[in-house]
């Protein structure tokens, strides 16, 4: 056991001048016998407090929205006012950017990137972030691997928590083969994507029709997620129009009369957006805005619903609709202040949905999204984030306040939430204290 530990210890001491790329260049052939790596990464620390418990995943550091009123029995208490607070340090990063040769006119790069934010039976385990293989030649990129979705970009607003964002940022990291290529100033992105972290919602099983997310539902459907946008690019300026396209299939066979058979049931949806960046010397403004069906699979609280039931026995479904948009403004550099705004509105599903019946002749909808039940009958969020950072050399130190209001309701008949008399706002307020180190 010594000699183990005592090896350990060595390889980490060596691994500085095992990565150290000072003394490598690349050349300009076509033969490279040792690509540079360079080895990147930092120590991040999240304190944070909570007024109510809130829908958070990656052990509560990635905040979600606070959870509706759980009333008790007499209705003198909400179960779910309950203030929380925790310190963790699972997403501290590492990664390899590993630069290759010139081959044939083309630029070789890669990139392996990975945390701790998995969860296993014995608590955090490594997690794969980013794994990819990059050409690049005469403003053409082609990319094949795990990077982030284009919805997400790998440009994040400047909040200190870890959901960056989320759920009014899109946020994936997913297998893709993309493209890129500009004239000048203006050029395209063209991209094919397959599911695997980040995962659409649908019905457990076909015996049981509760939700659940898993990649089966979008591979199953065979053809792969589609972006396609039209780029602008000058050295202080970007904007984006795109649309995504994606199709699923919730169920591929169900109990019909007694007898499993095969079925064919479908969700196409569409989600076109607007992405602006502008940036100078000390301010950095970006603004997005989607009109989203179905992006559960971008960590946004948004699904699909049952509209119907055909003469064979099969589903029909329905996205359902949000508008999703938001605005972060950060200025300053050793002394960085920034504020994040954001805003979802639900306006429920193209089709009414099939009310079924459970045993009891309640009626109830089948409605597939992230977070399950919890928000099917959630109207709109908002949220106001300011934060105040210090930033010098290796060292990030920052306090934010986050504010997210969640207006929930009773559901129509399509999925929306507007117009009833339930209507009532709950909200948390969280505190989170950043220390980082970077290496």
């Amino acid at each position: 056991m010594k000699r183990i530990i005592i090896m350990a210890a060595a390889l980490i001491m060596s691994l500085p001048s095992l990565f150290a790329d000072d003394h490598r260049t690349v050349p300009t052939g076509d033969t490279l016998k040792v690509a540079p790596v360079k080895l990147y990464g930092f120590i991040r620390n999240y304190l944070t407090f909570d007024s109510r418990k809130t829908y958070t995943v990656v052990g509560g550091e990635y905040n979600m929205i606070p959870y509706d009123e759980h009333w008790n029995e007499d209705h003198s208490e909400d179960l779910n006012s309950i203030a929380s607070m925790q310190l963790q340090a699972l997403t501290s990063r590492f990664g390899l950017d590993i630069h290759g040769p010139m081959l044939h006119g083309w630029r070789y790069s890669g990139k392996l990137e990975g945390d701790f934010g998995g969860f296993g039976t014995n608590n955090t385990v490594l997690r794969l972030r980013l794994a990819y293989v990059k050409l690049n030649r005469h403003g053409s990129e082609f990319l094949i691997g795990q990077d982030w979705h284009p919805l997400s970009g790998d440009i994040m607003p400047e909040v200190l928590g870890m959901a960056a964002g989320a759920p009014f940022r899109p946020h994936s990291r997913t297998p893709q083969i993309r493209g890129t290529r500009y004239w000048n100033n203006w050029g395209y992105t063209a991209a094919l994507l397959w599911q695997l972290q980040y995962m659409n919602n649908g019905p457990a099983s076909p015996s049981d029709p509760s939700s659940t997310n898993s990649i089966s539902f979008a591979h199953n459907a065979l053809w792969p997620e589609a972006f396609i946008g039209l780029n602008f690019r000058t050295s202080s300026l970007y904007a984006q129009l795109g649309v995504d396209a994606q199709l699923i299939r919730p169920r591929t066979h169900a109990n019909i009369g007694g007898i499993t058979k095969k079925v064919d049931e479908t969700v196409a949806s569409f989600t076109p957006t607007l992405y602006l960046r502008y940036r100078s010397s000390n301010l950095d403004l970006q603004f997005r805005t989607l009109l989203a069906e179905n992006t559960s699979h971008l960590n946004q609280l948004c699904g699909y619903a049952v509209t119907g039931i055909n003469p064979d026995g099969s589903w029909t479904y329905a996205p359902i609709r949000n508008s999703i948009s938001y605005l972060n403004i950060a200025y300053g550099n050793t002394f960085r202040a920034n504020i994040f705004l954001g805003y979802i509105k639900n306006f429920g599903a193209v089709d009414n949905l099939h009310a079924f019946s459970d045993a009891s002749g309640n009626t109830f909808y089948r409605i597939y999204m992230k977070g399950g039940e919890n928000f099917t009958h959630m109207n709109s969020i908002y949220r106001i984030a300011p934060s105040f950072s210090y930033n010098v050399k290796a060292f990030n130190i920052g306090i934010e306040y986050e504010f997210t209001a969640v207006t929930y309701g009773d559901i129509n008949n399509d999925a929306s939430i507007a117009n009833n008399a339930n209507l009532h706002q709950v909200s948390n307020h969280r505190l989170c204290a950043l220390f980082k180190y970077n290496f």
